[in-house]
């Protein structure tokens, strides 16, 4: 099935299994971005699925409120650039308020919010984001990039007792994938490890998991073996799996579809090279996006994107310069 169909199920099925499960936000009965929520209005009725004015702090805040209160909403603030209209109720009030009450209330709220570059969309619509809600203690983060980890993650996401960003790119959402409707949810801030291998570690998430495998494919041509690694929950990320790997190939690359200044990717660059620093064969690197507004223009949009070419290039770089 496809992306946007796994999530839609997923939702579906723990809205039947726990009553306290709803959604809302704007035109959600309407089918939501990306055709999410279609059908589900008609399935579990207005109260459950909640059309909302266009207001993201308003619904933001009336869905913390709901969560402190028992209910499990899911968030639904169209994409990841209006999602900084309601950053002080995130930020401020879901993120802290366990803390604050020594534990006394929690906030299950799940916070969609599209990610990435999908074509034509331009600069205020097409960023990705999952760096500023990593950096903010109490969020959890989730990226991910098949429709079976959609299906599976968003189970997870709506079960967590603190508050989640979930994070889905918009390019994928007509992407398919196989799914099993009967798995269970998957457990949070576990990467999976796609590709083995020997010369050079790959760490993505999101859309860039399959421009990695790709990149990966072309480097079999040079004899270059490079093993990919999805970590599906930037936070809590899966710091094991990456020391593993690296330890084992002694060079990582970081790839991720946001802007490279101040990416989550730093984040993980700085704890290998200071976990491994003498293991390395090579400094890590990574490569992210431009510091720029995404254009709208096709042609300078292309050269915003990260291509797996790219990808190939700087690993066979890194693995040559050493071997």
């Amino acid at each position: 099935m496809s992306y946007s169909d796994a999530a839609r199920l997923a939702l579906a099925q723990e809205m039947e299994r726990d009553p306290q499960v709803w959604a809302l936000g704007e035109d959600l009965g309407g089918g939501g971005s990306g055709g999410q929520y279609r059908g589900l209005q008609a399935q579990f009725g207005r109260e459950r699925v909640l059309d909302t004015p266009v207001s993201e702090s308003a619904l933001m805040g009336t869905a913390i409120g709901a969560a402190m209160c028992g209910t499990r909403p899911v968030v639904e603030l169209r994409c990841a650039d209006l999602g900084l209209c309601a950053a002080d109720e995130i930020v401020n009030q879901a993120a802290k308020m366990r803390y604050m009450l020594n534990g006394q209330a929690r906030v299950p709220v799940v916070i969609r919010q599209p990610i990435g570059i999908q074509k034509g969309l331009a600069a205020q619509h097409s960023q990705s984001s999952e760096a500023w809600w990593v950096h903010v203690p109490g969020l959890v983060v989730v990226a991910p990039a098949t429709p079976a980890d959609n299906f599976g993650l968003l189970k997870a996401a709506i079960r967590c007792d603190d508050p989640v960003v979930y994070l889905e790119h918009r390019e994928l959402w007509s992407s398919a994938g196989e799914v099993d409707p009967e798995r269970d949810a998957l457990l949070l801030g576990r990467a999976e490890r796609i590709f083995d291998g020997r010369d050079v570690t790959l760490v993505t998430w999101s859309k860039m998991r399959e421009v990695c495998l790709q990149a990966a494919e072309r480097m079999r041509g040079y004899d270059v073996r490079a093993e990919v690694i999805d970590l599906r929950t930037l936070w809590p990320w899966d710091r094991e799996m990456v020391l593993q790997s690296v330890r084992r190939t002694g060079r990582l690359l970081v790839v991720h579809e946001a802007v490279r200044v101040g990416g989550f990717g730093a984040e993980i660059a700085a704890e290998i090279g200071e976990e491994l620093w003498r293991e390395l064969k090579a400094p890590v690197r990574r490569l992210g996006g431009p510091r720029s507004p995404v254009p709208y223009a096709e042609s300078l949009e292309n050269l915003f994107r990260i291509t797996p070419e790219q990808v190939a290039s700087v690993a066979l770089e890194m693995v040559r310069e050493t071997r």
